[in-house]
C-alpha cells in the first residue's frame, strides 16, 4: 500500500489534467482495488465468469478511466471506487433477473450482514441495496460505511481510515447500521 499522501498527490494531479497522472494513479492503486475486487467475486457461483481484474477495470472505467474526476483525496477516491463496484455488482444481479419485485426473498440473518456481498445470492444483494438506499436517505455517512464494509469488504479500521473517522466512531456507526438494516430487511 502506498502512503496516503502519494496517492492524494496523484489524484490531484490527475484531476488537474497532468498527462500520465491517471496511468501512475492506476499503477499505484491497482493492487488495492484488485484485492477488494477479489473479495467481491470470491463467492460467485461457478457459472459466473466475472474475474477480479474485470471488476477492477470496469470500476476504473466508471470512475473516469484515463480522464478521472477531481478527487479530493484518497478517501474520496476509494469511496467512489466502492460505489462503482457496488453498482457493478447490483447491475449484474439485476441482469441475471433473479429479483422480481421482492418475490421469493427470504429474511437475512444478522450475522450474514458481516459477510462480503459476493458470498450471498443475488436477491439478498438487491434487498440490501434497496435497504441501503433508504439508510442513505436518513444518514449518508453510515450508508457509506456499510458500502465500504459490505460491498468492498474493508475492515472497520480500513473503512474508518477511508471515511476519516475514528475506529470507535466506525464501530458505533456499524452497530447502528447493522441493526437498522436488519430491521428493514425483516420488515420486507
Amino acid at each position: 500500500m502506498r502512503p496516503v499522501h502519494d496517492i492524494t498527490l496523484m489524484l490531484l494531479a490527475a484531476g488537474k489534467g497532468d498527462p500520465g497522472a491517471a496511468d501512475r494513479l492506476m499503477l499505484a492503486v491497482y493492487g488495492e482495488l484488485r484485492t477488494l475486487a477479489a473479495a467481491k467475486v470470491a463467492g460467485e457461483r461457478n457459472n459466473v465468469t466475472l474475474q477480479p481484474t474485470a471488476l477492477v477495470h470496469e470500476a476504473w472505467l466508471r470512475l473516469g478511466g484515463d480522464q478521472p474526476s477531481a478527487w479530493q483525496n484518497r478517501a474520496h477516491f476509494f469511496a467512489a471506487a466502492a460505489e462503482a463496484m457496488r453498482r457493478i455488482l447490483i447491475d449484474r444481479a439485476r441482469k441475471r433477473g433473479r429479483q422480481r419485485r421482492g418475490g421469493g426473498l427470504r429474511p437475512l440473518a444478522l450475522d450474514v450482514i458481516d459477510e462480503p456481498a459476493a458470498e450471498r445470492e443475488d436477491e439478498h444483494l438487491l434487498a440490501v441495496d434497496e435497504a441501503l438506499g433508504r439508510l442513505a436517505a436518513e444518514d449518508a455517512n453510515r450508508a457509506e460505511l456499510v458500502k465500504l464494509r459490505f460491498f468492498v469488504g474493508l475492515t472497520l479500521l480500513e473503512s474508518a481510515a477511508v471515511l476519516g473517522i475514528s475506529e470507535s466512531t466506525a464501530k458505533r456507526w456499524w452497530a447502528f447500521s447493522r441493526a437498522w438494516l436488519l430491521r428493514e430487511l425483516r420488515g420486507r
